[in-house]
């Protein structure tokens, strides 16, 4: 049996996996188009909560790829999902630019302020010291504590810049208090993509370059993954990590064999 035979969606990462540095790395956009003629479909997901829907369909579609708004699920939504489900209503203290604040209040999260029940931590572009302290606060008060993904860093054309990881480890350094993750790799984000698609987790596959959440979300639930190797992993990264695909390629293109 093809490590692909029972996928129905693959659930494509986007920077370093799709593109990089702005444009589509080559023979992306065929591998989707020819998803599309094995009678399968598509979906973006990205960890990176500091951007939108909208952010993320505007740099596709300047790459000559445009997508419908269904098609781009981000952190931010599973986050979002999450607490309607498991704490509606609930006072949340969250760290985010405007643009995750925005799809927060979109979703009918109650946002505050002041004397919170959970402490919410997405990539904060915005971050300040006031956000820090106050956050630091209500952690040690006893607020309930999430952050929306895990990534240390984020890729840019100019380098990594920290990513909610490293903020991360910064509350942790204070208050001694680690979030539960509900992006990639964790078990929330299949829950939140297999209800969304009505599907089962063995009829999704994830396509990503990073090991510990493309490849880990695969590994721990027993769901198809590949590595690509056009982004952050390298074939020497990949041997020394514990982690391990289903297939390896050094770029997406170069799935289309397995369709």
């Amino acid at each position: 049996m093809g490590v692909f035979d029972r996928t129905k969606y693959f659930i494509v990462d986007m920077d370093g996996t799709f593109y990089l540095d702005g444009g589509i790395i080559p023979g992306s956009d065929d591998f989707l188009n020819a998803v599309r003629e094995s009678g399968r479909d598509f979906y973006f997901f990205t960890n990176n909560s500091s951007n939108n829907v909208e952010v993320c369909r505007a740099k596709l579609a300047n790459m000559g790829f445009p997508v419908d708004e269904k098609r781009v699920i981000i952190s931010s939504h599973v986050a979002a999902d999450f607490m309607n489900r498991n704490h509606p209503g609930k006072r949340i203290f969250l760290l985010g630019n405007e643009r995750l604040t925005k799809d927060c209040k979109d979703a009918g999260l109650n946002l505050v302020e002041n004397n919170p029940d959970i402490v919410l931590l997405g990539f904060d572009t915005t971050l300040t010291y006031q956000k820090i302290w106050d956050a630091v606060r209500f952690l040690e008060a006893g607020a309930l504590y999430y952050a929306t993904h895990p990534d240390r860093n984020c890729p840019t054309a100019d380098g990594y810049k920290p990513d909610t990881g490293s903020m991360i480890e910064m509350f942790a350094a204070s208050t001694g208090r680690y979030p539960e993750v509900l992006g990639k790799p964790m078990t929330a984000t299949v829950d939140y993509i297999t209800g969304m698609l009505g599907c089962k987790a063995d009829e999704i596959a994830f396509i990503g370059d990073r090991l510990e959440t493309d490849i880990a979300i695969g590994c721990n639930h027993g769901i198809p993954c590949a590595l690509v190797f056009s982004g952050v992993t390298t074939p020497e990264m990949y041997e020394k990590s514990g982690f391990r695909a289903s297939v390896t390629v050094d770029k997406m293109q170069n799935l289309t064999k397995y369709l």
